[in-house]
């Protein structure tokens, strides 16, 4: 049962980057279409038009997988040695550096939220206790 769900919600964002590329191509933009397809369903769960157990499951299952998703890509840059030879040590600090700015981002982000939801959670406990 499990699986169907995944199948299904996999399905329902692949519905907003289906969107999102009509989108672009009706008004011409210069955003991808799946850009536009995130930020449509960012606006969709954060206006709680779509809840967001309609699509966790999806999102969790899709993250999972996401290294595996790279290997082609990896794969056709093999194929061009060149492009690495006069620029590789270059392209390979630029990934280092990025991979580096990410991860401590992300970590301050996710401590920050952490702490914002502690904060939040403090007060109902607090409530409960008095009562």
């Amino acid at each position: 049962m499990k699986i169907i769900r995944i199948i299904i919600q996999v399905g329902i964002l692949y519905a907003f980057s289906l969107i999102g590329g009509a989108v672009e191509q009706l008004f011409h933009l210069p955003t991808p279409g799946s850009i536009i397809g995130l930020m449509l369903l960012l606006a969709c769960l954060s206006l709680k038009i779509v809840p967001l157990i309609i699509v966790e499951d999806g999102a969790s299952f899709l993250l999972a997988i996401l290294p595996l998703l790279f290997i082609p890509a990896m794969t056709g840059v093999m194929n061009y040695p060149s492009l690495l030879s006069g620029t590789g040590a270059v392209l390979f600090l630029i990934v280092v550096l990025s991979t580096i700015v990410t991860m401590a981002v992300s970590g301050f982000a996710s401590q920050h939220l952490e702490k914002r939801s502690e904060r939040r959670e403090r007060p109902c406990s607090k409530h409960l206790s008095q009562s």
